[in-house]
């Protein structure tokens, strides 16, 4: 019951944002941001039937069903539980044009510390990558939790800027791929 309650309490806040997009807004490819940010993005990106990843702990439990009912298509999975079957779904949804929205950082953290799993969906599945950057200063910032999850309040003014669509090149190797991912949360950190 309280969950529903949160669910239908969530789903009224998102409808009362203001949100502003810089950037050009993604279609198809994969959508990478951090976890602490991810409520604004998924606001915004519902009832696109967009694919997102989610993790299989209780958490991620409650988290599909919210998604679910903002009109998305769930894949279960981390790097830690599930990930070689979850990313290999990705991927195909990917190459059949959807777009996938992905938490490198998620679902555990380290805050801020870019794993392989978007930059793989984007190499394998041959689409760009695109980084979402959330700014938004009316919300509650839950300091103690890992990820410093962000809740904007009600009627809060948000900014998404998409970054321009990131190439992965196929012939990336392991080396490669891990050096993208340092670059990214070099370029991308997350405000402190």
């Amino acid at each position: 019951m309280i969950e529903r309650v949160g669910i239908g309490l969530l789903s009224l806040l998102r409808r009362t944002w203001r949100i502003r997009v810089r950037g050009e807004i993604p279609s198809s490819g994969v959508v990478a941001f951090w976890h602490g940010e991810m409520l604004p993005v998924w606001a915004f990106f519902a009832g696109h039937g967009a694919v997102a990843l989610v993790s299989r702990s209780r958490d991620g439990q409650r988290l599909t069903q919210l998604l679910e009912r903002w009109g998305y298509h769930c894949v279960r999975g981390s790097s830690s539980r599930g990930g070689r079957e979850s990313l290999e779904a990705l991927i195909t949804v990917a190459q059949h044009g959807r777009l996938v929205l992905i938490t490198p950082d998620g679902p555990r953290g380290p805050r801020g510390v870019v794993k392989r799993g978007a930059v793989l969906c984007a190499q394998h599945a041959h689409v760009p990558l695109h980084w979402c950057t959330v700014r938004c200063r009316w919300a509650w910032r839950f300091e103690r939790s890992w990820d410093r999850f962000l809740l904007p309040l009600p009627f809060a003014q948000i900014e998404l800027e998409f970054s321009e669509p990131i190439a992965v090149l196929p012939a990336l190797d392991d080396d490669g791929i891990l050096a993208l991912c340092t670059q990214l949360q070099e370029r991308f950190a997350p405000e402190e």
